[in-house]
């Protein structure tokens, strides 16, 4: 008997082949065989929105080996991927291959898994051919012939749920992309989840931008054991910090220099004495095993890896390698899921790994189960974890490339630390009386008693969710209530609110996933495509909008609120989990959206003039050519510099502010350090511009930057003309007694005067 098998990768093949042996044909379909065309909208919104798909250019070849091997097989398994994409593929091998009437495939998936029915079909020649679906979440030779021995049919919930997000996707990129075309510029395109993931960057960036820093001071006592009262020797002289928290049992807020030098004033003299001690024992629970999510986020903090990067190792681990003597393996399971589900026997081998490697008090008495967050998380499927847990990442690494190696012992360890018990720490928090003064400190200290866990792994966190250094619990010597303390020093340090930080890829699939926005198999894509589109861009591992994602995302937002709007997006994919689960029909679904769209969208293209949304800019520079303005204009690079004179005068120019304004701020004399006299200068933070002592490290000095022109408003003659920004990040100069003075300009008024004092003196 002939067999053919056909997955998707050619990687993938030869393992599988190697595991079939005889008997079997594995062949690569290289992806999709079938897709929407290119070249129009290829879905008929005047029928029931029936897809029109083609076989491209690309995968025709493909077509015509792969139907040559299956006339000539007695049966055709697809053993395409698990998930709504693998079965879309295996439907569209069935359709491209004549592999049968594909109606009669059509069967609820449990029934399925109860019959293991079997599909005839007949080719061109007549002969009989069995065709089966068969699903694997690991490429291991168990798993494979398991698979095999135990085949199903196509399951078209899953098949028509992929379509239904393949041609809503179709309808929004085919529609709107034009209609930006003839709005904003050429070359734009506008996404379903794409689009939303924009906006919630645009919009972290205008919170950022609107965001006013207030200052606020700690005040730290560094204190230790006092050196005649302490029976404990070996803790003499140990010294630790704790910060005041209370003045008279409230809450104490010190938000200026002099309200942190009354409070030193107060406390010259006092006596430092142990109020109540409070020790407990906590327990640190593990992490779950990784999700795609998860494992795209957790590979970004730790090993700097893109979304995209991370899949695309993450898919070479899972199709396997040659590991010499140990054959050809898979070396972890599906990478595309939203489960954290492990398999009972992967749950057994990696205790048994655990128990073997670290001993059986690292072991729970029973395994660790954790509860799926996603709504439409799949449980059937397993989270990410080795294939073969009793392979360590030493004994594999000699078979991998560095980067493989590093992923695979993230995904490893990870796995093993969520089978662990948890940390055990001893937790201390003591509070310090400045004896009768009202004035209470706190200082706290952890120990690991048992490490647990975190023997293994440890996760990391975002840059928005990370302890400052300050506030991590650090040592603490034994104390006892009463205890008198001697005080170093009391160091007060003055401090500034922080906006919210830039999103980072892992931050943006957190919060793409948080919001259910897309799934798995989006993440990775949709992170790449908003940077290829140029809408926005990593700076420093951070996303920043870049002028025209501004731009495209401000016009979908008020003239396409529901196309970005979260709430709307993360509906949309429960419905696609309720066509998968047979619950709702796709075609009634895509209606549902397209007709009020197309309403909108028809509205729109008579409504919104082009010149309302990148109209010319009108400016005070004069034209060095003619002499007319210069206007600011939106072309194909972006924003440049036009003479209004067009088409007489045809002068252009960058946009590019000039070294006098760059340096402007600069020039201006900020004063000196009232800590240490020395003189203030500029500094470039993550949030822009501030003051700093020029004597750092020595002084850390710093403060909010009062961003004046040494020049008085020319409308009110009270106020200081100071360089403000817009929302789009536009700089213009204006008064900063603002809204009593209401003067602006998009021109320095520093520099027209200059000029103007210059022709006073020619004169």
């Amino acid at each position: 008997m002939k067999n053919l098998v056909i997955v998707e990768s050619p990687a993938k093949a030869k393992t599988i082949e190697k595991m079939l042996g005889r008997g079997f044909l594995v062949r690569a379909s290289f992806g999709h065989v079938r897709d929407l065309p290119k070249s129009k909208l290829g879905v008929d919104t005047e029928h029931d929105f029936e897809p029109q798909y083609l076989i491209p250019a690309k995968a025709k070849k493909v077509i015509k080996e792969l139907k040559e091997q299956a006339e000539k097989s007695d049966t055709v398994y697809l053993a395409t991927d698990l998930d709504r994409e693998g079965e879309a593929i295996s439907w569209h091998l069935s359709q491209a291959l004549g592999l049968g009437n594909h109606k009669s495939q059509i069967t609820n998936h449990k029934q399925s898994l109860k019959t293991k029915s079997k599909t005839k079909s007949q080719t061109k020649e007549g002969s009989d051919i069995q065709v089966h679906r068969i699903v694997f979440n690991q490429i291991t030779e168990k798993a494979v012939k398991e698979a095999v021995a135990s085949p199903r049919e196509l399951d078209m919930n899953l098949v028509n749920a992929q379509q239904a997000r393949r041609v809503l996707d179709r309808l929004v990129g085919y529609k709107l992309s034009p209609f930006l075309w003839k709005k904003v510029k050429k070359g734009l395109s506008a996404g379903r989840v794409q689009s939303v993931a924009v906006r919630l960057i645009v919009e972290r960036e205008r919170a950022i931008g609107a965001f006013k820093a207030e200052e606020y001071w700690e005040l730290t006592a560094e204190l230790k054991k006092s050196q005649t009262n302490s029976n404990d020797q070996n803790s003499n002289g140990e010294k630790f910090t704790a910060k005041l928290l209370k003045k008279d049992d409230k809450e104490l807020k010190v938000t200026s220099k002099e309200q942190a030098d009354e409070i030193l004033q107060d406390l010259e003299g006092a006596e430092y004495i142990v109020g109540e001690v409070r020790r407990k024992e906590k327990n640190r629970n593990p992490s779950p095993p990784f999700t795609t999510s998860t494992l795209q986020q957790e590979s970004a903090r730790k090993l700097g890896f893109s979304a995209k990067k991370t899949m695309m190792l993450a898919q070479r681990l899972y199709e396997g390698m040659d590991l010499d003597a140990l054959g050809h393996k898979g070396l972890i399971t599906y990478m595309r899921t939203d489960s954290l589900n492990l398999a009972p026997e992967a749950i057994e081998a990696i205790r048994g790994k655990i128990a073997q490697d670290f001993g059986k008090n690292y072991i729970p008495e029973k395994p660790n189960f954790y509860k799926n967050k996603s709504k439409g998380a799949q449980e059937a499927h397993e989270a990410i974890r080795p294939s073969h847990p009793e392979l360590s990442p030493d004994e594999v690494e000699k078979f991998l490339e560095k980067d493989e190696h590093r992923l695979y012992s993230l995904i490893w360890k990870r796995a093993l630390a969520s089978q662990m018990v948890p940390a055990i720490m001893d937790s201390t928090s003591v509070d310090i009386g400045a004896d009768k003064r009202g004035y209470l400190f706190r200082a706290t200290g952890s120990v690991i008693k048992f490490d647990g866990f975190i023997r293994v792994y440890i996760e990391d966190i975002d840059e928005d969710e990370k302890i400052a250094d300050e506030d991590r619990e650090g040592y603490l010597p034994p104390l006892e209530q009463n205890e008198k303390l001697d005080l170093e020093e009391l160091l007060p340090e003055q401090k500034f609110t922080q906006p919210p930080p830039r999103f980072t890829e892992a931050s943006l699939v957190k919060e793409l996933e948080k919001n259910e926005i897309g799934r798995p198999s989006t993440y990775a894509p949709t992170l790449s495509t908003i940077q290829e589109r140029g809408y926005v861009q990593l700076e420093e591992k951070k996303f920043k909008p870049q002028e025209i994602g501004l731009i495209v995302n401000d016009v979908l937002v008020e003239h396409f609120p529901q196309v970005v709007d979260v709430a709307f997006t993360s509906h949309v994919e429960e419905e696609f989990d309720d066509i998968a689960e047979g619950k709702m029909e796709w075609h009634e679904m895509i209606r549902e959206f397209w007709t009020p769209f197309e309403k909108n969208l028809k509205e729109k293209e008579v409504e919104v003039k082009k010149e309302d949304i990148i109209g010319d800019e009108a400016t005070d520079i004069p034209c060095p050519k003619c002499g007319k303005m210069l206007a600011i204009k939106f072309g194909r690079f972006g924003k440049f510099l036009a003479c209004t004179g067009f088409p007489e005068c045809k002068h252009t120019q960058p946009l590019n502010e000039t070294k006098d304004e760059e340096k402007q701020l600069e020039a201006v004399n900020h004063g000196n350090c009232e800590k240490c006299g020395h003189e203030f200068v500029i500094k470039e933070g993550r949030f822009g511009k501030f003051i700093a002592c020029s004597n750092y490290p020595e002084c850390k000095n710093i403060k909010n930057l009062d961003n004046k022109i040494d020049m008085k408003c020319p409308k009110c003659s009270e106020g200081d003309v100071v360089v403000k920004m817009t929302k789009r990040r536009k700089r213009f100069w204006g008064c900063n007694k603002y809204p009593d003075c209401d003067w602006a300009s998009w021109v320095n008024p520093q520099k027209n005067a200059d000029e103007a004092q210059n022709s006073t003196e020619k004169e």
